[in-house]
């Protein structure tokens, strides 16, 4: 939901509902980034209120458009982690092979061991 000035849309306030912290401050981290942006700023109006308001002033483009932009970047960089942290994984696995029957054999001296100095 957007509440802005009417006549000025160069400022608003838009509300997202069943969000938290997590959102708001990725969204206010993208948005300042952005040289089109004046002032960001994000409140919770109650801790039991899921709902997150965020104020954006830019240096006369549309807020709408420079929200929308910084949401599309944010969502490029969530893709850009993922595919990071994917190739890492099958990085990992592929350099690293898994063998059970070898780390339940030294889980098995592990106890051998510690029972035998008892």
């Amino acid at each position: 939901m957007e509440q802005g000035f009417k006549g000025d849309p160069s400022q608003a306030t838009f509300s997202f509902v069943d969000e938290d912290h997590t959102l708001a401050n990725s969204v206010r981290f993208t948005l300042n980034q952005d040289p089109r942006v004046s002032f960001c700023g994000y409140s919770i109006p109650h801790p039991s209120d899921a709902r997150v308001n965020i104020r954006v002033q830019t240096t006369g483009e549309s807020a709408r458009e420079v929200l929308k932009d910084a949401c599309q970047n944010l969502m490029f960089m969530c893709q850009q982690v993922r595919s990071t942290f994917d190739k890492a994984v099958d990085n990992h696995k592929a350099n690293i092979p898994i063998d059970m029957d070898h780390k339940t054999n030294n889980s098995n001296e592990m106890e051998t061991s510690s029972s035998s100095s008892e």
